[in-house]
């Protein structure tokens, strides 16, 4: 292997322990969004019927962005777009909360996915998400998992 090699393959791939805590805020986050679901269950309970179509749009949603962070803890190299995607959303509606503060859902929605965009952002750092975008850098088989040596 030549030095210009071995720069392209630390460049490659993230570093075994930056993957494992990417794929770790990626799972938290998925969790996350599973206990918002509930708690949007609760909510949906007990709101008008005015507001209970747009809970449940809400409550639902959950349940989609759990699985977009699931998709990417799994593979987080082969999803090209998602990331960025799911950036993009989190990103805006942080965004848009913090331009109407004076509304009263919008301090805890623009605090709460702050943390989420910053959060994922940090996965996305650490486990080079943008690498998905390369047709030659695929998923290594075991997940970008390192492997266990006897010695």
């Amino acid at each position: 292997m030549t030095a210009a090699t071995d720069a392209t393959a630390t460049v490659a791939h993230p570093a075994p322990w930056a993957d494992r805590i990417g794929r770790g805020i990626m799972a938290v986050n998925a969790a996350a969004a599973l206990l918002a679901f509930a708690s949007g269950l609760m909510i949906m309970a007990s709101v008008s019927d005015e507001r209970v179509i747009t809970e449940a749009w809400r409550t639902f949603a959950y349940i989609f962005f759990a699985g977009i962070w699931v998709i990417l803890t799994v593979s987080p190299r082969r999803q090209k777009g998602l990331w960025e995607l799911l950036l993009f959303q989190k990103g805006a509606i942080t965004a848009y909360s913090f331009v109407m503060w004076h509304l009263p859902d919008a301090p805890l929605t623009a605090l709460i996915d702050l943390a989420v965009t910053g959060t994922t952002l940090i996965a996305y750092v650490l486990c080079r998400g943008w690498l998905a975008w390369r047709t030659n850098s695929p998923e290594p088989a075991n997940g970008g998992r390192p492997t266990v040596s006897a010695g």
